[in-house]
């Protein structure tokens, strides 16, 4: 889980710096080890609304309300 973490740290990192594409792939990453984490989940969505991606970041928020349909962190 501390390795999760650290991904998703240096995503979020590389988000806040505008670099959306590079946190993207830390983001997948870290779905690659836990695909049953709905922050995770709502992590790529971000990223993906981000590059202008929104028909896939919908895709992620959504599968980030299968996993916990009572997160209320989905965007």
């Amino acid at each position: 889980m501390v390795y999760i973490a650290n991904l998703v740290k240096k995503g979020q990192s590389l988000m806040n710096d505008g670099k959306f594409d590079d946190a993207l792939g830390f983001f997948e990453q870290a779905l690659l080890l836990n695909q049953d984490d709905p922050d995770l989940w709502n992590h790529k969505g971000v990223a993906l609304r981000s590059l202008g991606r929104y028909e896939e970041s919908m895709e992620c928020f959504n599968k980030s309300l299968e996993v916990d349909p009572r997160d209320k962190h989905a965007s």
